[in-house]
């Protein structure tokens, strides 16, 4: 969490000094001494915020990731017993059913 909000302090710095830079001004003048500082905290809050966003996204994905196993895990002791023929379990392809495509018709 910390270098995510260090990273975002320097780029906020690193934006002061772009700007400044484009100007054509100098770096460092005594009257603003103190812009510094709140480019830097503003890209230390951005940082912080996007480390909460990341946070709550992972832990969604999880969350939904935990769902989804436990979903399939039910499904497969649901359908333990019926799993098909050998050549079905076997057979290569997403489409395979237990049913006769011939039969059905």
């Amino acid at each position: 969490m910390v270098n995510k909000i260090l990273f975002w302090s320097g780029f906020g710095l690193a934006v002061r000094f772009w700007q400044l830079g484009i100007e054509m001004r100098p770096f460092f003048q005594r009257e603003n001494w103190l812009i510094y500082p709140i480019y830097g905290g503003l890209g230390a809050s951005f940082g912080y915020w996007l480390q909460g966003v990341d946070d709550k996204q992972m832990r969604y994905l999880g969350d939904a990731r935990q769902r989804l196993i436990e979903k399939r895990k039910r499904r497969a002791e649901r359908e333990g017993q019926n799993l098909g023929s050998d050549f079905q379990k076997h057979q290569a392809g997403s489409v395979a059913t237990t049913e006769q495509r011939g039969a059905a018709a």
